[in-house]
């Protein structure tokens, strides 16, 4: 069945409006007469058969079962290359990554349909506060920034696509250890005492489990920032339902699964490379090779919450984010230079006149 943002909203029973996901609960509510509709809860044997991971090989080989696809009405940022659902209704909006102003177009895009998702635990107003904050807390940005950003409008309530990877890995490595001891040269006031390092050939390997390795699975949003939105609390996942969506919009994935793994290769590495160091063991450590094994990979397709504001200032686009989860910020921002230049000069003031009264208590 085709899923369009029109179908991620439900009517309400009271007044015919439609109903949006309401941010820490497990309801739609009414923003025009107050009604309130439960979402349909399952109990937890259902929900960890809902969300079992698939087989990545089966994927890259386009073996999954057909229910596992769906197509999705998408338009795609030519500025950024966003790809974002929007109402079938609407036939121009802005860009809520990067601001440009859009033209929807009536494509569809088949992909590998979500299989969990996060649901909000902020409310926009909520978020909103933590943005007020962020934004207070920057040093060196200009006066009228923060009133600019609150002054261009909501924040956007987004899910990005993400893959969740569970893969074993077992790790084969040739390194030294190093061990560090101390010397003395020199005599009477040129007396040193030097730490030097003895250096031994070792080999080995080392096997980790990863669980839930995220991978932001779209372009959209500098892959730096996501990272420190991190950690999700993965315990509240929920198998899809578009209920969640109801009124937010969701971003198809742009990364395919094997970039994405390649994608979590990179991010792998780090913690293996970590492991072998302590498997390693000694004061200091070289790795002079290493080769992985990947066995066991699976995935799961999920989509996590955001609120972000995109806007422009002085011909720049900037924006921030938030997780709809835990409230964590991350952002871009620009610099004053004229508040820069007179914390130099405020620097270079003080810097003369310690020198000056250093030299008057001399005298």
């Amino acid at each position: 069945m085709a899923l369009t943002e029109t179908e991620h909203r439900f009517p309400c029973a009271q007044c015919g409006a439609s109903l949006r996901f309401a941010p820490g609960q497990a309801r739609l509510s009414c923003e025009y007469c107050g009604h309130e509709q439960d979402i349909p809860q399952i109990d937890d044997e259902t929900r960890v058969t809902a969300l079992q991971s698939l087989d990545y090989h089966e994927a890259v080989a386009n073996t999954l079962p057909q229910d596992e696809f769906e197509e999705t009405r998408v338009v795609s940022c030519d500025t950024c290359g966003a790809q974002v659902e929007f109402d079938r209704d609407v036939h121009s909006s802005e860009c809520p990554f990067c601001a440009s102003p859009v033209v929807t177009d009536t494509g569809a895009n088949r992909h590998i349909k979500p299989h969990a998702i996060l649901p909000f635990k902020l409310s926009e107003q909520e978020a909103q506060a933590r943005a007020g904050a962020w934004l207070k807390s920057l040093w060196f940005a200009p006066s009228e920034l923060a009133k600019y950003a609150r002054s261009s409008g909501r924040l956007n309530g987004l899910y990005l696509p993400y893959w969740a990877f569970d893969v074993a890995t077992r790790t084969r490595y040739s390194g030294q250890r190093g061990t560090h001891y101390y010397v003395t040269s020199g005599r009477g006031k040129n007396r040193r005492r030097q730490r030097r390092t003895r250096w031994r050939s070792v080999s080995g390997s080392v096997g980790r489990q990863f669980l839930d390795l995220l991978v932001m699975a779209a372009q959209s949003l500098p892959r730096a920032n996501i990272r420190k939105l991190e950690p999700w609390t993965m315990a509240d996942l929920q198998p899809y339902s578009a209920d969640y969506l109801s009124g937010f919009r969701a971003e198809a994935y742009t990364v395919d699964l094997p970039d994405g793994f390649e994608i979590a290769k990179q991010r792998m590495e780090e913690q293996i490379r970590a492991d072998i160091r302590r498997d390693i063991g000694g004061d200091d450590q070289r790795i002079s090779s290493m080769s992985t094994d990947y066995s066991d990979e699976r995935f799961k397709h999920l989509l996590l919450p955001i609120w972000m504001a995109a806007y422009r200032y002085r011909g720049k686009t900037y924006r921030f984010i938030i997780n709809g989860q835990t409230g964590r910020v991350q952002g871009e921002r620009p610099w004053s230079v004229a508040k820069i230049a007179a914390a130099v000069a405020g620097g270079l003031v003080f810097l003369a006149l310690a020198f000056w009264l250093a030299e008057l208590g001399g005298g």
